[in-house]
């Protein structure tokens, strides 16, 4: 199940149907069909697997990547009217970036196939494995990958930088007097936390754990936002001064410009997030009015100063910008109606972009923006959890699940959820003083795959795992270990209140969440209240809620309740209406199972 627009220039016949414009100004909904997807395959596979993960478009592609970690692309070649071609890569996908004129995909294993005339000389339209090619083994796990217009970046999980590709802007961090491209990567910099680029971008930035942030590559439009400073190429990594206060989410590069998105906490309100952008105003892709910007400037408009930016994507010289209150905002180039607008005036300020009816407009927290050279995308796609444990980690990202505070030796602030340490490690006071040492010996990168491990009691990183392993109840099961925390009546870890017939039952969010797809709308959406909402379900039976909660806590039905017809009638509606993730065995089948029993 898909939802996505498109507008801009559609040079893909094949992908965006029944248009005879070359240009399509407006946003337009489409369904995507795959020709080749279903050769094969299991004709009853879930449909969420069909679902698309993430879209990412350059000059001469654009790739799509599904939820079942499966891709296809869309090249920009002289027959216009070609079927789309399945990546044949026998590993499954996570990621994708499309360049320029390059390609690269990460998989779930961490390595890296890529092409392109700056990667593979010989054969430019054959996938090559990249990573194979770093000389230091240690470094061939990659977590992440970024393209340039002409460059690819990798980032590798002991957190070293490597480029590949065309250096001709310095791109590489090293003079392209010396060196002018390579298919080989090189090292570019150590403890490095976050890669930044753009697919029409000669520039990268490289931001480290300690939140400094360097850069290289073109700067010929003051694109590093280092003041006055206007030397053409920077060839070797710079600081980069004076950058806004707050947390570095992210940063974008268009061909003449860089935007960077900031979070600033305030104890007192939730984080809030702001643009900031510098370069040369040409197409007005900086946001603001006919204006040379050589410092990160702050892109101000009352479309979204009362809002949080959700997400957003910057073009070749257009940008898109998707906020908490269901607005996509949008400015700079529109030639090819890239920003859809309905026209095709280039727009120097923010301007509201009118949407189509959304099939999940409540749930805007769940689409993503990707802005091409000359064209853009909107798409759904929506967290994606596949057992119990995978929710655990992502709820435990959250901020108001968690109350206990870890100090990381860069004095960088980890937070966890109290009451599962309570349960996750060995029943000893000391262990949560043993896990606060030796956090504070770790990187904030570090820290979090201890946590990820003590929550799903797998082993992500050996060498990490041989620290905690002491400290952890590795033997129990994380669902076990849930039964035991929430069938615990202590009402102090209960915080969601369900009222019925007068009488009110208090639940804790974060089993509501794994639980119900109802409620995890509800408690993961960004834009949602969240205060102690009263629900009421008086219309059902005092048994059928008693089902209802024993088995949202433990998965499993009380003994001592004797099952009938209505009962079973009164549970099925019930699953609809919560969204009951039906796990194995489901709800419905331990009723039948048990009437049958009965009976």
């Amino acid at each position: 199940m898909n939802d996505c627009l498109f507008f801009g220039l559609n040079e893909y016949p094949k992908l965006i149907k029944n248009k005879t414009t070359e240009s399509i100004i407006k946003p337009i909904q489409f369904k995507f069909e795959n020709e080749n997807e279903n050769e094969n395959e299991n004709e009853n596979e879930n449909e969420n697997e069909k679902q698309i993960n993430q879209i990412s478009s350059g000059f001469f592609s654009t790739i799509f990547l599904f939820k079942n970690g499966k891709a296809i692309e869309y090249l920009k070649e002289n027959d216009l009217n070609q079927n789309p071609s399945k990546i044949q890569i026998e590993e499954n996908i996570q990621k994708i970036t499309v360049g320029g004129q390059n390609e690269a995909i990460l998989t779930i294993e961490g390595n890296v196939f890529a092409k392109g005339k700056d990667i593979n000389s010989e054969n430019p339209k054959e996938f090559i494995n990249i990573s194979s090619l770093i000389e230091d083994t240690n470094n061939r796990i990659i977590e992440d990958i970024v393209s340039g217009i002409y460059s690819i970046y990798l980032l590798t999980s002991n957190q070293n930088a490597y480029g590949i590709g065309s250096n001709y802007f310095g791109q590489l961090g090293i003079d392209s007097e010396t060196l002018k491209k390579t298919e080989n990567p090189i090292l570019m910099m150590k403890n490095v936390s976050k890669i930044f680029s753009g697919n029409s971008s000669n520039r990268v930035f490289l931001l480290n754990s300690n939140q400094e942030l360097f850069g290289c590559g073109d700067n010929s439009s003051g694109q590093f936002g280092l003041g006055e400073s206007r030397k053409e190429y920077i060839t070797k990594l710079t600081k980069i001064q004076n950058i806004p206060k707050g947390k570095i989410i992210d940063i974008q590069c268009g061909s003449c410009h860089s935007i960077m998105l900031i979070e600033n906490e305030n104890e007192n309100e939730n984080p809030k997030r702001k643009l900031y952008s510098c370069g040369n105003y040409q197409y007005n892709g900086l946001g603001k009015r006919y204006e040379d910007t050589y410092e990160f400037t702050e892109i101000k408009s009352s479309l979204f100063e009362n809002d949080n930016i959700l997400d957003f994507s910057v073009g070749y010289r257009h940008t898109l910008i998707l906020t908490s209150n269901s607005k996509l905002i949008g400015f700079g180039d529109n030639f090819y109606g890239q920003l859809g607008t309905g026209d095709t005036k280039n727009q120097p300020i923010p301007i509201q972009i009118e949407l189509p009816k959304l099939r999940f407009n409540e749930d805007i927290s769940n689409y993503h923006i990707s802005c091409g050279i000359k064209k853009s995308f909107l798409y759904y796609s929506p967290l994606s959890f596949s057992n119990l444990e995978e929710d655990l980690i992502k709820l435990f990202e959250r901020k108001e699940f968690c109350d206990i505070s870890f100090k990381t030796k860069n004095e960088e602030i980890i937070k966890a959820h109290k009451l599962i340490l309570k349960y996750r490690l060995n029943q000893n006071e000391n262990q949560i003083e043993k896990l606060q040492e030796i956090i504070s010996k770790k990187s904030i990168k570090e820290s979090n795959q201890i946590f990820e491990m003590i929550y799903s009691n797998k082993i992500i990183n050996p060498k990490l795992y041989s620290e905690i392993k002491e400290i952890i109840n590795s033997n129990e099961k994380i669902e076990e270990t849930m039964k035991r925390i929430y069938l615990n009546e202590n009402e102090n870890e209960k915080d969601f209140i369900i009222e019925r017939k007068e009488k009110q039952y208090k639940f804790p969010k974060l089993i509501l969440t794994m639980r119900s797809e109802l409620y995890r709308g509800m408690f993961l959406s960004v834009t949602e209240d969240k205060s102690n909402k009263v629900t009421d379900y008086s219309e059902l039976s005092n048994k059928s809620f008693q089902i209802f909660e024993y088995w949202i806590y433990s998965n499993q039905i009380k003994n001592e309740i004797q099952i009938t017809k209505e009962i079973i009638n009164e549970i099925q509606i019930g699953i609809d209406y919560f969204q009951l993730n039906q796990t194995n065995p489901n709800l419905f089948d331990l009723l039948i199972n048990k009437f049958n029993n009965q009976n």
